[in-house]
């Protein structure tokens, strides 16, 4: 039987308590692939403390925290569709942080059908109540639809330029990149196991989809935003298949202003992992 409407949107902590150091920024950077050449100077400030250490953007995403656990939710059903950031300032490399998180909307698309379900977490600065970041993450719940809830659809995700993009990055993994990501706090053994991939229905071990988003964050950061961490100020992508550590990803991207618009391919496999991409840059 599907969770009750009113039991999701009664899920919520208020005023939780997050602190982190250098070290958890450091291992974020080098867990989504910056620093792989060490002597490339536009990307030591991320993985090395000595000239001021820089924080990139997408790590509001291991900051953040979603209240599944608490939701009641068919966990084996449920699917993470989208992930959308708003940095309301640039997040500092060490820090403690107050976290709110809740259930900000349910859309009920019917018995067998499953529901959407939107998690939301807000940080501030606990030194002086600051805004700091907001994230949404957008779930698939395949297992509770009929949960009561209101029907509708959430905001539909960014729309995609029709010309062709104005440049191409290629952005590489490593085959151990998941080992490294977990270490951020997803223990989730689809991710190290490959009995358990396999019995998911994957030859090996996935790479978590939100080291994918902080692997295209890094992206962006070379190819708009001249790796300056300050200027990025939302990150919005959907996620739609898979990738395998080691894999190889080509992300288009088109510029229109303050809005930049990108999409991440696999060309082995001719597949799109994230689409409907938006990054906001801060002039």
């Amino acid at each position: 039987m599907a969770v009750s409407y009113e039991h999701l949107m009664s899920v919520r902590t208020m005023d939780e308590r997050v602190s982190h150091t250098d070290r958890e920024t450091l291992l974020y950077a080098l867990s989504v692939g910056m620093g792989r050449d060490p002597l490339d100077a536009l990307e030591l400030p991320y993985v090395y403390e000595g000239h001021g250490l820089k924080t990139l953007p997408s790590m509001a995403t291991v900051l953040m925290r979603i209240p599944v656990l608490e939701s009641g939710l068919d966990l084996p059903g449920v699917l993470h569709g989208e992930q959308r950031l708003v940095l309301h300032r640039p997040l500092p490399p060490a820090g403690e942080l107050l976290r709110d998180s809740r259930i900000a909307a349910v859309y009920d698309r019917g018995v067998g059908k499953g529901a959407i379900v939107l998690m939301e977490a807000r940080a501030r600065m606990a030194i002086d109540d600051a805004p700091l970041f907001t994230a949404t993450s957008v779930l698939f719940a395949r297992g509770d639809g009929g949960c009561g809830g209101p029907g509708g659809r959430p905001p539909r995700p960014h729309a995609m330029p029709e010309r062709r993009p104005d440049g191409t990055l290629r952005l590489e993994t490593r085959a151990d990149q998941a080992l490294l990501y977990r270490l951020n706090g997803d223990r989730n053994p689809l991710h190290a196991d490959p009995a358990v991939a396999a019995r998911t229905g994957f030859a090996v071990p996935i790479l978590h989809g939100l080291c994918s988003y902080g692997s295209a964050c890094r992206g962006l950061l070379q190819a708009v935003a001249g790796y300056d961490h300050r200027r990025i100020t939302g990150l919005d992508v959907r996620f739609t298949s898979p990738v395998f550590p080691g894999e190889a990803l080509e992300m288009d991207y088109w510029l229109d202003g303050a809005a930049v618009s990108f999409r991440c391919r696999i060309p082995a496999r001719g597949v799109v992992a994230l689409d409907n991409g938006r990054c906001l840059l801060a002039a």
